[in-house]
C-alpha cells in the first residue's frame, strides 16, 4: 500500500506559510512567485463577490479546523478524506511538526504510477519473464 511518506519523498521539501494577519493578496503573490497552489494557514476559501484581496486578512477566511494526515497514512485514506470533506490539500504532521503537504494531484499521480507498476508486472508475468515486483 502506498503511504503519504512515499508521495512526500517525490516532492521538493519546501513549505510556504503566512501569518493569519497577512492579506489574501500576500498569499496570492507568494503562491504565484513560488508556483504553489496552497500555503499553510489552511485552505483558502472563495472570497465573496465585492471583497478586495488586498484588504482581506487570511485570518478572516482560513480554515480553523484543519484536517491533517501522518506520513504513515495510506493514500486511500487521503482520497477518502478529500472526497468526503471537499478539500484539495492535506497538511502532513509528524506529531506536532508539519512535515509536508499533499494535494489531490499528488495522490492521483502516485496512484497512476502504482497502476503502471502493476501493469508492467502483470505483463511480464503473462509473457513468462521474471520480474521483481515492488
Amino acid at each position: 500500500m502506498i503511504k503519504v511518506h512515499d508521495v512526500l519523498a517525490s516532492k521538493p521539501p519546501a513549505l510556504f506559510s503566512l501569518d493569519p494577519s497577512q492579506t489574501v493578496q500576500s498569499a496570492l503573490e507568494l503562491m504565484r512567485d513560488r508556483k504553489v497552489r496552497a500555503v499553510i494557514v489552511a485552505s483558502l476559501k472563495v472570497l465573496l463577490e465585492g471583497r478586495n484581496a488586498a484588504d482581506v486578512t487570511l485570518a478572516s477566511i482560513m480554515t480553523r479546523e484543519v484536517v491533517t494526515v501522518t506520513p504513515d497514512d495510506g493514500l486511500d485514506h487521503c482520497m477518502q478524506l478529500m472526497a468526503t470533506r471537499s478539500i484539495r490539500h492535506l497538511p502532513v504532521m509528524r506529531g506536532e511538526t508539519l512535515v509536508g503537504m499533499v494535494s489531490v494531484g499528488d495522490i492521483v499521480k502516485e496512484t497512476i504510477r502504482e497502476q503502471a507498476r502493476h501493469i508492467h508486472y502483470l505483463e511480464s508475468y503473462i509473457k513468462g519473464h521474471a520480474v521483481q515486483y515492488g
